[in-house]
């Protein structure tokens, strides 16, 4: 069973009593004279130092007595001469607090030049490296990997709340979501990319020997320093190396929550064109049948809003077809008798013998046979199709003509987007099965299929399934 560490029923109690305010401040005071290498402070000094922390009201000196006697009762502070000191406790309890504020008031983010960054930092410990250099750049990888967990975990939170979220006035709700649906696309573009760069390159490095030259570089060390890093390390494997890494799941998550917040931005614009009041609809209907003049005007009206028009029977015909042009409107043909025995039981008075019933099966296979051999000539030309990376297109080669036609129609679907910031075109089947990522590449393609020759410009493509 996986146990945590105990944490002191105290820790945080000074939050919840009448005078958590007043507590909280004066850890504040704390924890900032902490922050500047000053360790412990008089009465006076807190007295003193509680309006440059937030707290604007007048403290007695039994009031703060008060509260400094309670947070050390709590083992948050101890004293020595009148003069007060934070514990231990009192560190992770103000720590505590501080990290409570800044998550309820801050975002998540899925920020790619941290994934940028990781990867410069894992080419740099690729380099040959002094201790203390190797030291440092592990110390800036790691604090990047941090920030980009926390705010994947903060962001991917946020997401599901807004997917939640039907609560909001519709136009906050249109402008937030399609932000969010352009947010993410930017950001799952070229995430392939970036994860494949990270991927060889931590394979390019030996974990054991870095930490080894960063532990010496760092100098004095706890005993538990070098665990520490390798379960960063092992963080690191799991984002991005392992079969399957998290950050796919983080993708699948991503496009998932497009085709949500797309299908609730269809269902906003949908109720925007058709609205569904219809109690308002009968009234106009009632205002209007109280303005016809006549009970013809009321019934013509009736027939328009309701459709209940006399039966036509348009399978009937004239006796003699030919006397009548083709292109007659039927209002200006004379009319066709229509049977007694049509009216009564809606049979006609001649019925000819029941048709044999049709032996499907036959049908059946054959289609069935010929679903399965086009399913199979697609996963054939996928797989032709589909690259280990960016290549040119004038490299491919001895397509058959399907493969083909289908490479042109992606294509042809890249070109048809916009390209981002770095001049790449994305795009995909209507199925969502496969991406094409399209940078334009000088020089010119030539390809030859079974039918003829296509030469134009040449591309970088990457083509890949989702």
């Amino acid at each position: 069973m996986t146990t945590f560490p105990p944490v002191p029923a105290d820790l945080f109690r000074f939050t919840t009593t009448d005078q958590a305010e007043l507590h909280t401040a004066v850890m504040r005071v704390f924890g900032v004279a902490n922050e500047c290498l000053q360790t412990v402070l008089t009465a006076d000094d807190v007295q003193q130092r509680l309006r440059s922390v937030g707290w604007s009201e007048q403290v007695t000196d039994e009031e703060l007595t008060a509260s400094l006697t309670a947070l050390r009762g709590w083992g948050l502070l101890d004293a020595s001469q009148h003069r007060y000191g934070l514990t231990k406790p009192g560190e992770a309890a103000y720590a505590g607090v501080r990290h409570a504020v800044h998550t309820l008031t801050t975002d998540g983010a899925l920020q790619t030049v941290v994934l940028d960054a990781i990867a410069d930092h894992l080419d740099e410990l690729r380099k040959p490296l002094d201790d203390r250099q190797a030291f440092t750049t592990l110390t800036q990888l790691e604090g990047h990997l941090e920030a980009f967990k926390t705010g994947t975990t903060r962001f991917n939170a946020d997401l599901q709340r807004l997917l939640r979220d039907d609560q909001a006035d519709l136009a906050t709700f249109q402008d937030v979501k399609r932000t969010t649906v352009t947010y993410l696309r930017d950001f799952i573009a070229e995430l392939d990319a970036r994860k494949q760069k990270i991927r060889e390159a931590v394979s390019a490095i030996d974990a054991a020997e870095l930490h080894e030259r960063a532990r010496n570089g760092a100098g004095l060390v706890p005993d538990q320093w070098l665990q520490q890093r390798k379960e960063q390390w092992s963080s690191l494997r799991t984002w991005f190396c392992d079969n399957p890494p998290r950050v796919e799941e983080l993708q699948d998550v991503s496009r998932k929550a497009i085709v949500q917040l797309l299908r609730v931005l269809d269902r906003i614009s949908e109720q925007r064109k058709k609205p569904t009041n219809t109690a308002a609809d009968f009234r106009a209907l009632a205002r209007w049948f109280a303005r016809t003049e006549t009970e013809d005007d009321a019934h013509e009206l009736f027939n328009a809003a309701f459709g209940l028009w006399p039966a036509r029977h348009a399978h009937l015909a004239h006796a003699d077809g030919e006397l009548l042009p083709s292109g007659e409107a039927w209002h200006n043909t004379p009319p066709v008798p229509v049977s007694p025995q049509l009216r009564a039981t809606g049979k006609q008075e001649h019925i000819g013998a029941t048709g044999k019933v049709r032996n499907v099966d036959e049908v059946r296979r054959n289609r069935r046979e010929q679903a399965e051999k086009e399913r199979a000539e697609l996963e054939y030309a996928w797989s032709q199709i589909q690259t280990d990376g960016a290549i040119r297109i004038s490299t491919l080669t001895n397509l058959d003509h399907d493969t083909f036609h289908r490479l042109i129609d992606l294509v042809g679907r890249a070109l048809g987007s916009d390209p981002d910031s770095t001049g790449t075109r994305t795009a995909g089947t209507s199925d969502g099965r496969m991406q094409i990522n399209l940078r334009n590449a000088r020089g010119w393609a030539t390809m030859t299929t079974q039918k003829g020759t296509l030469s134009g410009p040449d591309y970088v493509i990457d083509v890949q399934s989702r």
